[in-house]
């Protein structure tokens, strides 16, 4: 959801508000009322929100095929087993 500057141009306030793209600007400022609350140019900015991609397709899954060739290439390779798993020597 993005999140957007305002400022009122009445007295000079300042805050960040999270509303979806779709919703209607707010125009009254929240600390003075003046209908002078408006959205500021700046630099783009969100919050994901809900489970996420992470959490629902790859979180747990274990990556067995890969964790098998490294163990087979440092068993055969005495010189790679003393390098870190993932090193660019190899």
């Amino acid at each position: 959801m993005p999140i957007y500057d305002y400022q009122c141009s009445s007295c000079g306030f300042k805050q960040e508000v999270m509303r979806k793209v779709s919703a209607p600007n707010v125009e009254a400022c929240p600390h003075c009322q003046a209908l002078a609350f408006s959205k500021q140019l700046s630099a783009p900015s969100f919050q994901l929100t809900g489970s996420g991609w992470y959490a629902t397709d790859f979180k747990g899954k274990s990556n067995s095929s890969a964790q098998n060739s490294e163990t087979t290439s440092a068993e055969s390779d005495p010189k790679s087993a003393a390098c870190n798993p993932g090193c660019a020597c190899h």
